[in-house]
């Protein structure tokens, strides 16, 4: 059941289970809430896992329910589309309610949602297993994408979005080779089955360790609550996910069918797509690993330098299909640039949403995620079926080197926009303020002085 947030409930109401944070407790007197964060990311990488699942089952998939590879990647499309739809909606009809026992009952969805495609005797019924997990997936993420943002105060964003977005990149290095092998061995109806037990056993580790929140902002003493469109850091977040939907666009065309690539066209043997899907996961947690590092101190070059790395893997991989220690290296170089990348766009969509609109940023930035997931499978599909394998990492090259033109060019107009108040700005806001309006107000110091 459901806890509804009570309007007058404060940092100092705890959930039975645990202490509630807000963030006018002074930042030293907070520990940093490693066992939170962990339980969160755990929460992440079930639902990473399954939402991929099928990218490395695909063929399994298709031959069991008789239909296409390219219908099989629809489900990942189908699933996206869901939770493009769903989030924002269902994040607005949701916001009232206790966020640590919304996400219980998110997960518990999510668990059913797995049960049915494991028992799924159709292609259609197994559709319909993938909408009800789109639902529960969509709304988990307006959650648990605002959640960190509750739980440190604004110096330590970064490093709680890197402790997080481990559940993420663990899903590709463990998740989703774990679950191909699993499937290969036994069935994919049993790795499904397999996620559903394993999300049972999560919503326990939320009940028991994952700290409630006060989500809501006080207004100050005559302050009229604005919608977020109104917002002035609302035209930064903007951007960010438009950057999010056309990455991760291009990305998807060619991910999606990683499996037939690499047994068609770089003609390894069937049981090497778990082993290769392990390597580019595990690159992906190197890539995460610097991304902290260098995203910290230079995360617009940091930035840019992920996607340059992703464009020339790919390339690689496009142009030398048929050497297989080249692709070995290329799929470990296109892991590792793109595994950071995820999180140093949650963390800049972070710093430069307002804490009012945080959880907006967070259900938007959701729905740019899944457009672009659903979207470049779905291009991916048509491209397979028209134009061939091959065309696919030729496309994401192009759509990650456009996104690249297009952060620069912004980046740079909002320097000019920026440079007659840059000493004034503080040095994180200077880095991720709004690109159409300048740096961002520091509304957390602001309010306090009211």
């Amino acid at each position: 059941m459901l806890r509804r947030a009570s309007p007058d409930a404060s940092a100092r109401h705890a959930d039975h289970e645990s202490v509630t944070m807000n963030s006018t407790t002074p930042s030293a007197e907070r520990p940093f809430p490693w066992v939170g964060l962990l339980t969160l990311a755990a929460a992440i990488f079930v639902l990473v896992t399954s939402e991929f699942l099928p990218t490395g089952l695909l063929p399994d998939i298709a031959g069991d329910l008789d239909v296409s590879q390219s219908q099989v990647g629809l489900l990942v499309t189908i699933f996206a589309a869901t939770v493009v739809v769903s989030t924002t909606p269902l994040a607005a009809l949701t916001h009232r309610y206790s966020r640590k026992w919304l996400l219980i009952a998110v997960l518990g969805v999510f668990a059913l949602a797995n049960v049915l495609a494991a028992v799924a005797p159709s292609y259609e019924l197994l559709v319909g297993a993938r909408v009800l997990g789109g639902l529960a997936h969509g709304l988990f993420w307006a959650i648990a994408g605002a959640y960190a943002g509750h739980l440190v105060p604004r110096e330590q964003l970064a490093k709680a979005v890197a402790v997080t977005s481990m559940g993420g990149t663990t899903a590709f290095v463990l998740g989703v080779p774990v679950g191909t092998a699993i499937g290969q061995a036994l069935g994919w109806r049993a790795a499904f089955g397999i996620i559903a037990a394993s999300v049972v056993v999560l919503a326990l580790l939320v009940v028991r360790f994952l700290p409630g929140v006060d989500h809501r902002v006080s207004l100050a003493t005559g302050e009229v609550p604005l919608p977020a469109r109104r917002d002035p850091t609302f035209p930064g977040v903007l951007f960010v996910c438009l950057l999010v939907a056309i990455i991760v666009i291009g990305h998807n065309v060619f991910y999606t069918y990683i499996a037939p690539y690499i047994i068609d066209e770089a003609g390894f043997p069937r049981d090497s797509v778990s082993v290769l899907l392990f390597l580019y996961g595990g690159a992906g947690a190197i890539g995460l690993v610097l991304a902290g590092v260098v995203g910290g101190r230079f995360p617009r070059a940091g930035l840019y330098g992920m996607l340059g790395g992703v464009v020339v893997a790919v390339a690689v991989l496009a142009a030398f299909s048929g050497i297989p220690v080249v692709v070995v290296v290329a799929i470990v170089v296109w892991g590792v640039a793109f595994g950071g990348i995820p999180a140093m766009l949650q963390t800049r969509l972070l710093h430069v949403a307002s804490p009012r609109i945080r959880d907006v940023g967070a259900a938007l930035l959701t729905t740019s995620f899944n457009i672009g997931i659903g979207g470049g499978a779905l291009v991916g599909g048509v491209l397979l079926d028209s134009a061939g394998l091959l065309v696919l990492p030729v496309v994401e090259a192009a759509v990650i080197a456009l996104a690249l033109v297009l952060l620069v060019v912004v980046d740079a107009r909002r320097r000019r926009l920026d440079e007659p108040v840059e000493r004034r700005a503080e040095p994180v806001e200077r880095e991720f303020g709004s690109p159409l309006t300048g740096p961002i107000p520091t509304l957390e110091r602001d309010d306090a002085s009211r």
